[in-house]
């Protein structure tokens, strides 16, 4: 379980980058909402940080003999949320027990990553072949349809791109890659004429909304309160300019402080980035975010084991789709979607588990002259 590891391997650096990402989540959540929210995430960075610590310590290849533990909790962790979850803004996605909220699916995509990670590389070698895929896609359904079924469709489609960047670095064949991505075109194109019909399907009604009126170019939409949620966070960030209007400011122009951006603290803690802080803080926050991501890439680089590689291209994809979806959404680059930027907007379970995936990544850092002196 415990190994003696070299200090000098501990990736120190990858600490850093993610505390003082979190800090800075911290200062603009204060900004957005309250102090007692940034409170409470400072208390989650502080979980965040011993876990992290804890999970870093602990051989990773130990951890993944218990991977069917792993999927099973996830497995289990959806189901609770289905059964006996709180329902709010038309999905049941959060387990409240009074004095906390967990939201099962952050915790999904962690889990999911390190189960897969060991999956293929027991049956590496059968990778390419129908039989182990058509398996595969069964083990995998499970989870992934728990959260599709909440419904949460952007944790959904993040999920499904997690998978197939693992799979491509497991060593997906081309010819492979290349069916998927047609049937994903077909797919595309099913839930295009699905949201035309009078009763979709595929899709929840909000769903359909959020795309139609992401489509329409039509602002007075009845139905577009995503749309003019959008058009208020480019408003902020653009007048934010360079250096922005500062934390906490009373300006009377400020489009935050005017409550016109909904849930500033989680999915457009962007928007409020841009405005306080200007383009040259909203440009810190996502170089801080790429040089995390350019942590986890080199230490797929670096890792002498299969299991450790796809672990640490999972997190390096985790980070890197959520935070382009996140922004995407912030700058209207794409429909109105819940998901929070890592590290900065304020939830609890999205904390806590990246920062528990990150001590994974840690360890695999840690391990690389081990391997080199077998």
């Amino acid at each position: 379980m415990f190994k003696k590891f070299q200090l000098r391997y501990y990736n120190f650096r990858l600490v850093i980058l993610i505390l003082i990402t979190s800090g800075i989540g911290v200062l603009v959540i204060n900004s957005a909402k309250n102090f007692s929210l940034a409170l409470r995430q400072f208390e989650g960075i502080g979980i965040g940080l011993a876990i992290l610590i804890v999970i870093s310590l602990i051989d990773y290849n130990w951890l993944l003999r218990y991977f069917w533990l792993m999927y099973l909790l996830d497995v289990f962790l959806l189901l609770l949320v289905h059964f006996f979850g709180t329902e709010a803004n038309h999905a049941k996605r959060w387990m409240d027990f009074g004095f906390v909220q967990i939201q099962p699916s952050e915790f999904s995509k962690i889990l999911l990553i390190l189960a897969l990670a060991k999956v293929l590389s027991m049956y590496k070698n059968r990778l390419n072949t129908w039989k182990f895929l058509l398996i595969l896609g069964v083990f995998l359904s499970v989870p992934v349809g728990l959260v599709l079924k909440e419904p949460h469709l952007s944790t959904t489609l993040l999920t499904c791109m997690i998978i197939f960047t693992i799979l491509y670095c497991a060593g997906l064949s081309y010819k492979i890659i290349g069916i998927m991505v047609l049937s994903i075109v077909v797919m595309i194109g099913v839930v295009a004429i699905d949201i035309q019909q009078a009763k979709p399907i595929l899709i929840q009604p909000y769903q359909v909304g959020r795309i139609l009126t992401f489509m329409s170019p039509d602002e007075s939409d009845a139905n577009s309160a995503g749309k003019y949620q959008q058009k208020y966070s480019v408003q902020a960030i653009g007048s934010g300019q360079l250096m922005g209007k500062g934390l906490n400011n009373d300006d009377a122009s400020s489009i935050k402080n005017g409550n016109f951006i909904a849930e500033a603290q989680t999915d457009f803690i962007f928007a409020v980035i841009g405005e306080e802080l200007g383009f040259t803080g909203g440009c810190i926050v996502l170089l801080l975010l790429a040089l995390i991501i350019f942590e986890c890439i080199l230490a797929a680089i670096r890792a002498k084991d299969f299991t450790g590689r796809l672990i640490c291209c999972g997190m390096a994809a985790l980070v890197s789709y959520q935070t382009f979806i996140n922004v995407g959404v912030a700058t209207k680059l794409l429909p109105n979607t819940g998901l929070p930027l890592p590290f900065v907007s304020y939830g609890l379970s999205s904390l806590v588990a990246l920062f528990g995936g990150m001590g994974v990544v840690i360890n695999i850092c840690m391990q690389r002259n081990s391997y080199d002196n077998d």
